[in-house]
């Protein structure tokens, strides 16, 4: 099943000026499949009007081989698409652009780079707005640089694949959910006009343990027979019925007679959100073509059923919207549509998902959708966002592509992910870990038609073995730090050994800079690029450190509601003496680590964007008496924080603030007066008893009385709003129908406060 024909259910060929007045029988009865997606028996009957029809006009003739061609290429049948694309091209050399584009795409799903990058070029001279021409025209000059990473990947066919389409797998539970074209069982054999397979349904197999574990076994027998030098792709053949037992319907309730498609899940795996026809019954279920688009719909599950499913509130009937992918927080919700005014056939949209809203789609732009097809996004645990496309550079039909994303921008573009991961058939669907250690994606790279499978995938390791050691004696450096960095915002941080070595795993294509820091040393660093190839399964670089009288300055900066390292934040030290900067951006353990020398006072700030800026003066080192090492720790505030004050309690229908609630406020007003723009909002609270609007209008009273206070304390009243939730939030269950001793109820009783805003005007830095 080609991903881009399940999505593009309204892709219909205009013929405009090729339709002619009479027709032959034949050609009439290829046209009404044509018109009604059946491409399976449009080609068979094209391929009969060619062949038989004796008296054949060349209008008649021309719109029989564009319509043909685009019936293999929607079938994905690329040999036949190259040898109708050849013959339409040689016989109507004037025929549409878009035909030369379609050439060259089947003559790179079919490996034959040097003729498609002819066809890519004629493309571009036929037309200036669809930049995939030029593109592509340079792109397959040199194909090394899809190769460059393809020692690091192994890539195995799943014995869970049936003999139809297998695609789009999803993590859940111990398991994988997937689609599948898969005979449906019953009596009734339901088949999609469009290629006479079977309509697409929700899978499940619930142990990947056991899929890897015939892994294992297929590639000890592989290996007997030798493996391939630059990566190694492991197929075996797909299990008989009986070892598929495993494998099970996901749900009877979500799959229906239309096409059920690429699922993700919520945090939990307790809701879905997945791709269907639209099932709205008659006219309203049709888009204004007459074809029922693709939505997306959330489910529920409750105690083992899939229930209260309902679609989401920005899908159409008159353009598709599917190929769901939630961030690792739930906040953003990623999907494909062909909705108007994309770049594209698809694109890639987003979404924000705040307390249980949606916001209005917004396209992900230029960097990652083009004039081509971008679809199956997912993002993983470190907003990497992974998707297919072929509109960016490629080997052939749908590659995957991955791009880092910074404030939900691909900041620096995107990345092929290169063979063996990619091939020159259509590869999507890539779900993966953390460190893309491993993971699955799809393919039909094997032969046919309907020859989607799933496939597993393992990076090995292109290891850098780093020494560290002292420049003048040459002795190895122990318990050493060696930080990653790239692109100026920190990474891994490991530690030599007593023979002063450490090592990392690296990518390829990626330009990095590893930095030796040491107490009693300066810091020294090495910059290392994997941009070329290299042959060797083990790199090794040296850096050497000397002797000094620098102050080794470490830190860390957290966020004061959980105190968990804050990554993202921009540290910069400032040598106030000579004008000088060290900057950095934190990684996910919220560190950095700067070198300072004597004889000069520093600056050490660190800001991010909607966070609290924070500045300190350093000491000036004297020389010979300087401490070998500094270390600070760090808070920032950020916007929507929420912070229970715990000792601020009330007395039973009072609002007066106690002297020990007082104490506490006194630290409130502290932090306001050290970030002089912060707002906050004092939120109050009661206990359950009494009526709620009595409540309600207590805790408005409670909340007054504390930014009472904090006026007092000079705190401009503007910065301050008071709100009161009555017995809305209680914490401990002690609602009216509950006895509670007092101690207890005395807990819902409380006041937080929330950062409204931080209002920093300080210059913006990659640390957004």
């Amino acid at each position: 099943m080609n991903p881009i024909r399940l999505f593009l259910l309204s892709a219909v060929l205009s013929m405009g000026a090729l339709v002619v007045q009479a027709q032959s029988a034949r050609l009439k009865t290829a046209n009404k499949q044509f018109e009604n997606l059946a491409y399976l028996n449009a080609a068979r009957a094209y391929e009969d009007f060619l062949r038989l029809d004796k008296r054949k006009e060349p209008a008649e003739i021309q719109e029989a081989y564009t319509k043909l061609g685009y019936s293999y290429r929607a079938l994905q049948d690329t040999k036949n698409a190259e040898r109708i694309y050849a013959d339409l091209l040689k016989e109507f050399p004037e025929t549409d652009s878009k035909n030369y584009l379609y050439y060259a795409q089947a003559l790179a799903a079919n490996g034959k780079y040097r003729d498609s990058q002819k066809m890519y070029s004629k493309y571009g001279e036929k037309q200036n707005e669809d930049l995939r021409g030029k593109k592509f025209t340079v792109s397959y000059m040199d194909m090394n640089r899809f190769y460059q990473d393809s020692s690091s990947y192994r890539v195995e066919f799943l014995a869970v694949n049936s003999r139809q389409a297998d695609f789009s797998p999803m993590y859940y539970q111990n398991g994988l959910a997937f689609v599948s074209a898969r005979n449906e069982t019953g009596p009734v054999k339901r088949v999609f006009g469009w290629n006479q397979t079977p309509f697409l349904d929700l899978y499940f197999y619930p142990d990947t343990a056991e899929l890897h574990k015939n892994l294992d076994l297929a590639a000890q027998a592989a290996s007997l027979g030798g493996s391939n030098a630059t990566a190694e792709v492991l197929e075996t053949a797909p299990l008989e019925s009986k070892s598929l037992s495993k494998t099970e319907v996901f749900s009877r309730t979500l799959n229906t007679k239309y096409h059920e498609g690429p699922m993700t899940f919520f945090k939990g795996q307790s809701r879905i959100i997945f791709t269907r026809n639209n099932t709205a019954k008659g006219k309203g279920g049709k888009s204004n073509d007459g074809i029922r688009k693709l939505k997306l719909y959330i489910a529920e599950n409750e105690k083992g059923n899939w229930k209260n499913v309902e679609e989401l509130p920005f899908c159409s009937n008159d353009y598709s919207v599917g190929h769901p992918a939630l961030s690792p927080d739930d906040s953003k919700l990623y999907f494909v549509s062909d909705m108007p005014g994309g770049f594209g056939g698809t694109d890639i949209y987003v979404v924000e998902y705040t307390d249980g809203k949606w916001s209005s789609p917004v396209n992900m732009g230029k960097e990652v959708n083009t004039e081509g097809n971008e679809m199956f996004p997912f993002v993983d645990e470190n907003n990497n966002l992974y998707f297919s496309s072929d509109g960016h550079e490629g080997l052939g039909g749908l590659d995957l592509f991955y791009a880092e994303l910074r404030e939900g921008v691909a900041f620096k573009g995107v990345q092929n992910m290169g063979y063996p991961i990619n091939s020159e058939k259509d590869d999507f669907g890539l779900i993966t870990t953390k460190n893309r250690s491993s993971g699955y994606f799809s393919s039909n790279r094997k032969s046919g038609i309907s020859d989607d499978n799933i496939y597993s995938f393992r990076r090995t390791c292109k290891q850098l073995n780093i020494f560290v050691y002292d420049a003048k004696t040459n002795e190895p450096i122990p318990v050493a730090d060696v930080r990653v960095i790239k692109a100026g915002v920190n990474q891994d941080l490991r530690f030599t050994g007593p023979d002063g070595k450490t090592g990392f795993c690296v990518d390829a294509n990626i330009d990095y800079e590893f930095k030796a820091i040491k107490e009693g040393y300066s810091t020294n660093s090495i910059r290392f690029s994997t941009m070329t190839q290299s042959e060797k399964p083990v790199m090794t670089v040296s850096i050497y450190l000397e002797k000094s009288e620098n102050t080794l300055v470490k830190g860390t900066v957290k966020t004061e509601v959980n105190q968990l390292p804050a990554p993202g934040v921009t540290v910069t030290l400032r040598n106030e003496k000579d004008k000088s900067e060290q900057q950095v951006v934190t990684g996910n353990d919220g560190k950095y680590e700067f070198e300072m020398k004597p004889g000069a006072p520093y600056t050490l700030t660190t800001q991010k964007n909607r966070y609290t800026a924070n500045q300190e003066q350093l000491p000036k080192m004297k020389t010979g008496k300087n401490p070998k090492l500094i270390e600070k720790q760090h808070g920032i505030y950020g916007e929507g924080d929420v912070f229970v004050l715990k000792n601020i309690y009330y007395d039973l229908n009072k609002f007066f603030i106690r002297p020990d609630a007082a104490r506490e406020l006194d630290h409130v007003a502290a932090l306001l007066q050290k970030y002089p723009e912060m707002k906050i909002e004092l939120r109050s609270h009661t206990d359950s008893r009494a009526s709620d609007a009595y409540n309600m209008q207590l805790s408005e009273n409670r909340a007054r009385a504390t930014v009472d206070y904090l006026v007092n304390k000079g705190i401009e009243p503007g910065r301050l709003n008071a709100q009161g939730y009555g017995e809305s939030e209680i914490l401990n269950g002690c609602t009216d129908e509950i006895a509670c001793p007092e101690t207890m109820h005395q807990k819902n009783r409380r006041t937080e406060f929330k950062i409204v805003s931080v209002q920093r005007k300080a210059t913006e830095t990659n640390g957004k």
